[in-house]
């Protein structure tokens, strides 16, 4: 599953809005997130892209240990 948190809050409703795609809203119904499930069979998770947001060149890889 892949989650994508986009303001802090407290969910107080989801609404799936495709198959597997859940959008979590709080009390005011502002959307605070994005659930993608399965989002590994349908998006390369190494290599994520955030281009319609605000931070265009941020890339998300694929988190590797640093050395102790």
């Amino acid at each position: 599953m892949l989650y994508i948190k986009l303001a802090d809050g407290v969910s107080a409703e989801s609404e799936e809005i495709a198959p597997g795609v859940v959008l979590d809203f709080d009390a005011r119904n502002r959307v605070l997130g994005v659930e993608i499930e399965d989002a590994s069979k349908f998006i390369d998770l190494t290599r994520l892209e955030l281009r319609a947001l605000p931070v265009v060149d941020l890339i998300l890889r694929e988190r590797v240990p640093m050395a102790a």
